[in-house]
């Protein structure tokens, strides 16, 4: 294994380790890590020289903050029986215990200027989740820039901090483009979908059901709309690419795979 594999290796397991829980794996769903988001930033603070202990610790605290705020994000409001609210309560618990495990590390560590800059991440994040998930938006570019905030904001950070030039737009796409595939996926499958709740409202003001409730052609209309800005980031993306000086093997090959990835429009298909 390479030196870049095995330190990517390294955050990985001891993330993990800490996010290990028996008890609240019971009730909720064992929490994901996004190796994509792991890959980036470990790419990003590979650039900037440091040691291995403080880039482990900022791995490390950054990936359960992204956790975190990945499992706030499953909590749903609707209506539930006492086993469901149980489940619920416990899912808001391990966000809280996954944040309270960042704070407790950088602490440890006494990394003020860490926390601070994670800290304005997590603010962009919430101000921008608010915006989306209350459907406060007149435009359809505000909203997917807002979208592209809520992914790439925490990892922004360390590319402003370090001044990385030409890295920012290729954290913002490449995780803009997952985000939005994503989206469309669980649009098309009947699943919950923030994204296509939100262009619902500003594409068809004046339809008051659900999404569920679109005929066929609205529907495709609105994976069409993300398939079109699915297709101008990937073009970002590779432009962003080909302007950075020096790239790692694996990231390369992710950022090819995202890239190359067929954006075919899925459209619902008229039954009988």
């Amino acid at each position: 294994m390479g030196d870049f594999q095995r330190k990517i290796a390294d955050v990985k397991e001891k993330v993990e380790e800490r996010l290990l829980h028996p008890y609240m794996f019971q009730f909720i769903n064992t929490p994901v890590l996004d190796e994509d988001k792991l890959l980036l930033l470990v790419s990003i603070l590979d650039q900037c020289k440091l040691s291995n202990k403080v880039l482990e610790n900022y791995s490390i605290t950054t990936m359960l903050l992204q956790v975190a705020l990945d499992t706030h994000e499953q909590v749903t409001n609707t209506s539930a029986n006492n086993e469901v609210l149980k489940q619920r309560q416990l899912t808001v618990l391990a966000g809280v215990y996954y944040s309270g495990l960042y704070y407790k590390l950088l602490a440890e560590c006494n990394d003020v200027q860490a926390i601070r800059m994670l800290a304005q991440g997590i603010k962009t994040i919430n101000d921008k989740k608010i915006i989306v998930y209350q459907k406060n938006i007149s435009e359809i570019d505000t909203l997917m820039n807002n979208v592209k905030l809520i992914e790439s904001s925490l990892i922004d950070q360390f590319t402003d901090y370090f001044r990385l030039v030409g890295w920012n737009g290729i954290v913002e796409n490449f995780l803009f483009i997952k985000r939005l595939s994503k989206e469309k996926d669980n649009f098309v499958q009947k699943k919950s979908s923030i994204v296509f709740d939100a262009l619902h409202t500003l594409i068809f003001p004046k339809h008051n059901g659900s999404l569920k409730d679109l005929s066929l052609e609205q529907q495709n209309y609105l994976i069409l709309i993300c398939d079109r800005y699915i297709e101008f980031s990937k073009q970002l993306l590779e432009k962003a690419k080909k302007e950075l000086p020096r790239i790692n093997e694996l990231l390369d090959s992710r950022i090819t795979s995202i890239i190359n990835q067929k954006t075919v429009a899925k459209t619902f298909v008229e039954e009988g």
